[in-house]
């Protein structure tokens, strides 16, 4: 089980690196004009380039603290994680939880939905990863025995 846990914590980690690329690329390279829910991009900067450079340079912030999420994510997987350190356990917890309830925060404090899926399949997939491998925590709370 421990090898399917860190194996589906490194795809996790990996999707989310991608999926950080493809949104950096729609905000710094792509030329069409992006959907943002019902109006595109330039129906919401109204004409004004430079509220649409600023709607862009938002995007690109967004994608670059989802690569570094995904960088640690996936650093802490594939060393400490699969060597079976504890503490690396509750440190993927605490920043898939951490990431989820940001993202889910938009459904009861701007009243939409729209994107809050991705959150919650994180948080759920990371979830049923960890507890593969939640055997560890037991391990790691039994005193070590006494030299005989």
């Amino acid at each position: 089980m421990r090898t399917a846990s860190w194996v589906i914590l490194a795809i996790v980690g990996a999707l989310t690196m991608l999926g950080s690329m493809a949104s950096c690329y729609v905000a710094y390279r792509s030329a069409g004009d992006e959907q943002i829910g019902s109006e595109s991009l330039s129906q919401i900067a109204g004409g004004n380039p430079e509220r649409a450079t600023a709607l862009r340079a938002r995007r690109g912030t967004a994608a670059a603290y989802a690569a570094g999420f995904a960088t640690l994510f996936l650093a802490i997987t594939l060393r400490p994680y699969r060597r079976g350190d504890t503490w690396a356990w509750w440190a993927l917890l605490a920043g898939a939880v951490m990431m989820s309830a940001m993202i889910l925060l938009r459904v009861p404090l701007l009243d939409t939905r729209a994107g809050a899926g991705a959150g919650l399949i994180t948080l759920v997939v990371v979830g049923l990863a960890l507890a593969l491998d939640a055997r560890r925590l037991r391990s790691a709370a039994r005193p070590a025995a006494p030299p005989s």
